[in-house]
């Protein structure tokens, strides 16, 4: 979990551990530098790997406690007008599905499938996001995958569970069969199936891409991290801040053994904020790495360009056609980016003067791009060569070896640590 931060930001990690019942103790001893976490996990008890830093600890702690007081702080009062989608199949993963369908939908309309974000609703990311009102103006349908607190207190989809991410099961199944609903009832052209989701939402919108890539024609991926990538708890948080990310000849063969499809790829739109403390900026670049292999494409883009706060890096496939983009903003927090003229502000919805919506639905041709006013003002700007930029594995790198640097040794305190730790746990509900 990231450091201390502004409580309406979230995580793509719920804020209690997203199991039924689960008890965490601390070691009575507190070590110098790193302590130890036991769970107690529906009766089996599983020892964690040591934390790295007592200072990281107390802050992923403290951020646990402030997320705790914030859950309902993302839902909102936004209008909720969705439909609710009943019917659809075996529902696996027990989600809710919402959907939308603009006043004119032709058969054979395109379909985006949206994943909101922890601490979100469905209703309010369509609110914010606007793409309700960009399916209304281009003609395509919408569905809206939903979490609940039964699942994940946090509303958090669990990307980091191998029971929830797996083809054919879990969560990833429910929003399978929400699909082919979609597809049946409504006449929806079978080539053109999109996902897109933030954070939690962009990480599941990515094991969709991995598990079901005969599925979807592409995908957009925004504050989100490449598919396999955690497996437990202890993993999301680490991955989220950018430690111990896999190699990228690992992430290409999760990918690879996530399906047995052999066909065409689904191309993929990345974005990511170079201030978010939630999510690591390395992360973006992992996922560029992960689907490198399956596209063919060189580890350098085809070409790279910069307006205002926006610098994007793109790859093309051998007839020219862009199959892969990193759009990196400067300055940017943890969230969708947002312009005026399209959808509204809030909680991780933020208005930096780029339309993520609209660019996405232009990468996929399934919307005509219009210029953000502010991007269009600013003059373009000479853009650092891609390989100037450390990448995924470079900055993990150095995050281990920092991570692993030990701190300067110091007893005292460690009673007000070790009370700090408790009261954090128990604020959590995580501790008796």
């Amino acid at each position: 979990m990231p450091a201390i931060r502004d409580p309406q930001e979230t995580d793509p990690v719920p804020s209690h551990l997203p199991f039924p019942s689960v008890i965490v103790q601390c070691s009575n001893h507190i070590h110098e530098t790193t302590f130890d976490l036991l769970t107690s996990v529906s009766g089996d008890t599983k020892r964690m790997d040591p934390l790295r830093k007592i200072s990281d600890t107390i802050a992923r702690l403290a951020a646990l406690k402030t997320l705790h007081g914030h859950r309902h702080s993302s839902t909102g009062s936004a209008p909720d007008s969705l439909p609710q989608l009943t019917g659809f199949g075996s529902n696996p993963g027990a989600l809710n599905g919402r959907y939308r369908l603009p006043a004119q939908l032709r058969d054979g309309a395109p379909l985006v499938v949206v994943l909101h974000g922890c601490t979100q609703t469905a209703a309010a990311y369509d609110h914010h996001s606007g793409w309700s009102q960009l399916a209304e103006e281009a003609g395509f349908a919408l569905l809206y995958p939903e979490q609940h607190r039964g699942n994940n207190p946090n509303l958090c989809f669990n990307w980091f569970l191998p029971a929830d991410t797996r083809r054919d099961a879990g969560e990833a199944l429910s929003i399978r069969q929400m699909i082919d609903a979609m597809v049946a009832r409504h006449g929806i052209d079978g080539d053109r199936i999109f996902v897109t989701g933030l954070s939690a939402g962009g990480a599941m919108a990515a094991t969709m891409l991995a598990t079901h890539p005969e599925v979807f024609a592409g995908g957009a991926i925004i504050a989100g991290l490449a598919h396999g990538s955690a497996r437990t708890v202890p993993e999301a948080f680490d991955r989220m801040r950018g430690h111990g990310l896999p190699s990228e000849a690992t992430l290409q063969k999760l990918l690879r053994d996530a399906s047995d499809h052999r066909g065409t790829w689904p191309k993929i739109s990345i974005w990511q904020g170079t201030a978010d403390q939630t999510v690591a900026a390395t992360n973006a670049q992992a996922l560029a790495a992960q689907w490198r292999g399956v596209h063919g494409l060189d580890e350098e883009p085809t070409f790279s360009r910069a307006s205002g706060a926006l610098a994007k890096h793109v790859w093309s496939d051998i007839e020219g056609d862009a199959v892969l983009e990193i759009n990196m903003i400067a300055g940017m927090g943890h969230g969708t980016p947002l312009a005026p003229g399209l959808g509204a502000p809030g909680p991780f919805m933020l208005d930096v003067g780029v339309s993520s919506t609209r660019a996405i639905a232009d990468f996929w041709g399934i919307a005509q791009a219009r210029t953000d006013s502010r991007t269009a003002s600013a003059q373009p700007r000479s853009v650092v060569p891609y390989d100037a930029r450390p990448d995924a594995r470079e900055q993990s790198r150095q995050a281990r070896s920092e991570a692993d640097t030990p701190p300067a040794s110091s007893s005292a305190g460690a009673s007000g640590i070790q009370k700090t730790i408790e009261d954090a746990l128990r604020a959590a509900g995580l501790m008796r």
